[in-house]
């Protein structure tokens, strides 16, 4: 095996024997690799503090092409140490990992990684958990093979007098194509195509109203659920966590 250092964010982490943990790397080199920490959970463990989930950085290690890697060390480039200090960010970072960690397994395409970076590197920085979020989700819907109409009408693709967004339907509808489904805000119809668009790596600020955020979240959740067949576990989570909010 040869040495190799790679950047990557470790997407799971899985106990392995009495002191050591299997680690799913998501690199940018290679896509997603397993590798072996070994005895790193010892106390006195060098690896103890780098084998977990989220940690991001520059992973070194003996390289098995088919098989498990194992960890020499990581020179960390960012631990994530405000989200792990909030539960709402820390949720949605999790989740971030386990829907990304789903996509990859269907398309390793090399942009996702800075898509998930640049998206837990923003909420660290203290940006939105949940708009941060809900443009991931839209993004990685391309690499699913299965995006929204948010050009034109789903319909008819018309490009005036959209009224609405619907996963029925799959995008926008326009006024002659209405019938009856569930009304958004102009400002989600606009804010659903900026999402899309958006660079997320240069987004320095985020003020979406919370009904907005609502109507745009509620379109991801029915989307994902209509059209990817995809369950991420963490994602109940989440929904726990906004029902006590709401009755807050």
């Amino acid at each position: 095996m040869k040495i190799e250092s790679l950047e990557g964010i470790i997407l799971t982490e899985t106990n392995y024997g009495e002191a050591s943990k299997i680690l799913n790397v998501f690199t940018k080199e290679y896509g997603l690799i397993g590798i072996m920490s070994k005895g790193c959970r010892k106390i006195k463990s060098k690896l103890r503090s780098v084998s977990r989930k989220l940690i991001f950085g520059t992973f070194h290690i003996y390289y098995k092409q088919n098989g498990l890697s194992t960890l020499i060390g990581v020179d960390i480039i960012n631990a994530f140490s405000n989200i792990l200090m909030d539960l709402e960010k820390i949720s949605y970072a999790s989740y971030i990992l386990d829907l990304t960690n789903q996509v990859i397994k269907q398309n390793e395409d090399k942009e996702i990684f800075d898509l998930l970076t640049n998206s837990l590197l923003k909420i660290e920085e203290g940006l939105s958990p949940i708009a941060i979020t809900n443009i991931l989700e839209l993004k990685l819907l391309d690499y699913l093979g299965v995006s929204p109409s948010i050009d034109a009408c789903a319909e008819c693709g018309s490009q005036k007098q959209i009224v609405t967004v619907s996963s029925d339907a799959g995008g926008y509808i326009c006024k002659e194509c209405y019938r009856n489904e569930p009304l958004v805000s102009e400002k989600t119809i606009k804010t659903i195509r900026l999402y899309y668009y958006i660079d997320i790596k240069s987004i320095t600020k985020l003020e979406i109203e919370e009904n907005t955020t609502k109507e745009i979240n509620n379109f991801l959740d029915d989307y994902y659920d209509r059209y990817t067949g995809l369950y991420v576990k963490s994602k109940d989570f989440i929904k726990q966590i906004n029902k006590i909010d709401t009755i807050k």
